[in-house]
């Protein structure tokens, strides 16, 4: 069955040019999903909780507040060209406002959510797991 999902998500592949031509809230779409993803099944991993303590928990990686600080953390370790999908990111026009975040945030969150969507839709996943890895310590290490 896995291998099933897998293959079937094989055929909606985005080829490299088409994946550097994307819009960065576009990144950041996909970038914000695949993020959440990684954060829960790691959380389902270390803790037995109710999945109402679950998102509690939860929140502390994936709140645009913990993104923009993870932001912060990383950028100095990130290569230039990921930099350059984070600024491009960060610097996208959007016309969400956000509720529980200055705007400052948010647009760090994006930036880091662009970074994100861009490493994963690269098929760079060594380098996706890298960055999501420094997040998670850069988190846990506040805590």
């Amino acid at each position: 069955m896995v291998n099933g999902f897998l293959e079937n998500l094989g055929k909606f592949e985005i080829g490299e040019k088409e994946v550097n031509s994307l819009s960065p809230l576009v990144l950041a779409y996909i970038g914000d999903i695949v993020y959440e993803v990684y954060i829960r099944t790691m959380l389902v991993g270390r803790f037995n909780i109710s999945a109402h303590k679950l998102h509690v928990k939860a929140i502390n990686y994936v709140s645009a507040t913990a993104q923009a600080e993870i932001t912060r953390n990383i950028i100095s370790r990130l290569t230039e060209e990921e930099q350059i999908v984070l600024k491009r990111g960060r610097n996208a026009k959007s016309s969400t406002i956000p509720k529980n975040a200055s705007m400052i945030d948010y647009k760090y969150a994006t930036g880091f959510e662009s970074l994100i969507g861009f490493l994963y839709l690269k098929k760079n996943f060594i380098r996706l797991n890298q960055i999501i890895e420094l997040s998670i310590c850069s988190i846990d290490r506040k805590e």
